[in-house]
Formats: C-alpha cells, sequence, structure tokens
C-alpha cells in the first residue's frame, strides 16, 4: 500500500511476467545464499527461524496476505485495486485458490481470478474512493457455507481525488500539502481502513463503510511533514476476532492533535504514533462506519475518527532511536501482522521497523501477547518488547506474515495466517530501489 519509488516493477505494466520472474529469482537466491545464521535474538526463547527451501509468489503483493477456507479450498487475496492520482488506476486486486496454502501460493500469475470490486465513485460523490488493499479476511461463522467474508482494506486517498467535504468533515485540503514519493509534483497520500463483504467465497464485493479514519485536522503539512510517504492517516491493518469483537491492529501516522505549524513538536508526534488498536463488534460488521472504538489509554473509548493511543510497549524510545512518521529517518515499528498460535496458546504479531526515508527498513520484529481474551482490561495492549526475527542489511523488508504449510495438522485444522500451530512459513517483500519480490525462504518454529 505504501505507494513507494519501489513499486518499479509493478508498475510497468508491460513488462511480462515471466521476465519479472527470471529478474526476481536472480534477486532471491541471492538472499537465500547469505541466510546461514539462525537468528540470535535471546529476549524470547519460544521461537527458531529456520533456513528453508526457497518459495516465491508468482503476482503482485503490497500488503497483508488475505486469505480463508472456502469449504476445502484454501483462498488468498493479493493486490491492489482502484484509482490512484499519484500511480494511476490500478486491477491487481485479485484471487487464487488451492487444496492447501502452499499450493495457492504456488498460483502462476495466470491461475489469478479477478472479482468483481466497488465501483470507484466520482469525485465529490458518495462512495467509494481511491485504492483499496485487502489485508484481512474475516469469515462469518454464521454461515456454514464458509462463503460470507469481510475484507479488511487499506484505503488510500489525496487532496486530488478525495477534496475536502463541509458538510461531512471527510476529505483534505491542498494547502501545504505534503510531497508524495515521485516528487516535488505529487501529493503524499492519506490512508484509511474500510470493510467490504462477499456472500459468494469473495468472487463478489460489496462496500460496507470505513472501520476507522484520522480526518483533515490531524494531517502533518508542511514544513514538517518530509517523509514523501503519508500526510497522515491510518493504515496497514491486521484484524483478529476475540470474543465478540474484530480487533484492528494498525499503523497510527497522525499528529495526537489537531496539527499547527506554529506549536507542532516532534516528541508530541512521536507519542501518538507506532502500532495502535481499535475494535468493532462482530455484528456491526454490516454497517460498520462510526462503530469501531479506538484504544484511549484506559478503554475503548475513542471514537472510530477521533485519536486513540498507541501501544507503548511496541514504541521505539525516543533516546533507542524513536521518532516521528513525518520525519525521513524513521524510528518506528509498522505494519503488524496478527495470529493467534495454537501450540504456544498466545497471540504473535510481526511488523516492520522503519528507520530512513520513504519507510526505509531491513528488519523484522516479533511480539507476543499471552493474554487470550482481548476484551478483559488493558490485555490487548499487554504485548512484549519487540524482538529481532529477521534482518537483511540492503534490502527493504515489509510485509511480514506467517503462513501454514500443507501437512496434514495444518490442513486438517484449516490454519490461515490468523490461526496457526506450531510451525509456519515465513513470508515478506524483499525491496530495492529497481526489484521486488514477496518470498519465503524460512520456517519460524515455536516452542513452549
Amino acid at each position: 500500500m505504501l505507494l513507494s519509488l519501489t513499486k518499479t516493477c509493478q508498475m510497468n505494466k508491460n513488462t511480462p511476467h515471466v521476465s519479472f520472474v527470471l529478474t526476481t529469482m536472480l534477486l532471491l537466491f541471492s538472499i537465500a545464499c547469505s541466510n546461514k545464521a539462525k537468528t540470535e535474538q535471546a529476549a524470547i526463547s519460544t521461537f527458531a527461524l529456520l533456513d528453508a527451501d526457497t518459495v516465491m509468489f508468482n503476482s503482485f503483493v503490497d500488503c497483508n496476505m488475505a486469505e480463508a477456507w472456502i469449504g476445502d479450498t484454501f483462498r488468498i487475496f493479493p493486490g491492489k485495486y482502484g484509482e490512484d492520482t499519484v500511480w494511476g488506476a490500478a486491477k491487481e486486486l485479485m484471487f487464487a485458490d488451492g487444496s492447501n496454502a502452499p499450493e495457492a501460493f504456488a498460483t502462476t500469475a495466470e491461475g489469478f481470478s479477478r472479482p468483481k470490486l466497488p465501483e470507484v465513485a466520482p469525485i465529490g460523490q458518495p462512495g467509494f474512493h481511491g485504492a483499496m488493499w485487502f489485508e484481512t479476511v474475516y469469515q462469518s461463522d454464521e454461515d456454514r457455507s464458509g462463503k460470507t467474508l469481510y475484507a479488511v482494506y487499506h484505503n488510500e486517498n489525496y487532496p486530488q481525488n478525495l477534496p475536502y467535504n463541509d458538510s461531512t468533515g471527510q476529505g483534505y485540503i491542498n494547502h501545504l500539502w505534503p510531497q508524495g514519493l515521485r516528487g516535488p509534483a505529487t501529493a503524499a497520500a492519506v490512508c484509511r481502513i474500510g470493510i467490504v463483504k462477499s456472500e459468494d467465497g469473495g468472487r463478489n464485493w460489496v462496500n460496507k463503510g470505513l472501520f476507522i479514519e484520522d480526518l483533515q485536522a490531524r494531517m502533518i503539512l508542511k514544513p514538517y511533514n518530509t517523509s514523501n510517504t503519508f500526510a497522515g492517516g491510518v493504515g496497514d491493518p491486521s484484524a483478529v476476532r476475540s470474543g465478540d469483537y474484530l480487533y484492528l491492529f494498525f499503523g497510527e501516522y497522525s499528529y495526537p492533535m489537531p496539527y499547527d505549524s506554529a506549536t507542532y513538536n516532534k516528541q508530541t508526534e512521536w507519542s501518538g504514533q507506532c502500532i495502535s488498536v481499535a475494535r468493532i463488534a462482530i455484528k456491526d460488521l454490516d454497517d460498520p462506519q462510526g462503530k469501531a472504538q479506538r484504544w484511549n489509554g484506559n478503554s475503548f473509548g475513542a471514537a472510530w475518527n477521533g485519536t486513540g493511543k498507541p501501544i507503548a510497549s511496541l514504541q521505539i524510545a525516543v533516546d533507542s532511536g524513536g521518532s516521528a512518521a513525518s520525519s525521513p529517518e524513521g524510528g518506528f515499528h509498522w505494519g503488524p501482522s496478527v495470529s493467534w498460535n495454537n501450540y504456544l496458546n498466545c497471540w504473535v504479531m510481526l511488523m516492520g521497523k522503519v528507520t530512513g526515508p520513504s519507510w526505509a527498513g531491513s528488519s523484522i520484529y516479533i511480539s507476543f501477547n499471552r493474554n487470550k481474551d482481548l476484551s478483559t482490561g488493558n490485555n490487548a495492549q499487554q504485548w512484549s518488547t519487540p524482538s529481532l526475527l529477521l534482518d537483511r542489511p540492503g534490502y527493504f523488508l515489509w510485509y511480514p506474515s506467517l503462513q501454514p504449510l500443507d501437512t496434514e495438522e495444518d490442513i486438517r485444522n484449516k490454519y490461515t495466517c490468523m490461526n496457526l500451530g506450531k510451525r509456519a512459513r515465513l513470508y515478506v517483500k524483499f525491496i530495492k530501489p529497481d526489484k521486488s519480490i514477496y518470498a519465503s525462504a524460512h520456517i519460524i518454529e515455536f516452542e513452549k
């Protein structure tokens, strides 16, 4: 979703997939050859990262991998769809099937199918605007067929395609707007999070509305926003069910109060950013807008478009290199991928770490939360200090996820990226300025 300069390969629609695959195979080979050492992180002794055969994904990925079992079919939903002011229109949000996860992940580029997605509304009219990426698929347990799905999507817009609307308070004012990733003539994006629904296993989708968003007043503008990425917003989410709620873990990129250049303070910005959490009742997924609540520091009491508090244990302290999302030096964790681990009996979160401009960062981190019920007290906040899982200097590492294997146990239990066992595949997007691949060269093994 971060529409960065590293999307050169994806944006060049005239490049044949075969040529892309040959190029990226060479890149991944160099990664695998350098991957001899297991993690030396000793802070948490419940995992080991093991070298494995290299598996490369054959289509475009720029987000968490959304997936679900439809009967005995494992279905994945990678890609991007919609209108993009900076990068152009996209139709790469597709789906592929397999009898298990590895089979679905091995689908050739030609083997993907295109679902019917919500039409992009004209500028100034109600409806879906911008571009979407599916991040999580929640499968309704009220439909025994397994075909009723809710996809949580990351959404990006700009002042040009979503101008400010006085009557709704939505949209953005193109004044002192920060620069985007393609130079001074382009605008930085704003991310939001929404929900779409399918009743036929993901072939047709209807937009149900926004889950959460940050409004114009909290956008971080010139002269202080120099990251060339986001003006603000909420995005890069991962959602899991606990009890009667869907819990959304997401990146928070806005100022924690109305932005004013006269009173702007970098540490104040830092204090309200990193990975945050909100929740929505399962019963409200068909009409979500305005129903979600963010963590406010004491409870889930902040409005869906208000100001919440990030998860403190996941923030990087200022004296340890932590900084604001609008600055080019980075210094924060982002892009959570959350799963319940049936072997450990706890939640597991993977995340990236930004250490430079344009979301640069070569490492992946892992954190644990042993509270199965996220609704009690501050259980949703009790994540361990992130530990290093993987580092590949010279690359950007984005969108880590744990994926099920083709073992009898994983297939019998219908594991997905949201629900896993003792062993799982680690997938990551590996990026250099002229190349981008989504691949796996490791298996993670947990120990009690």
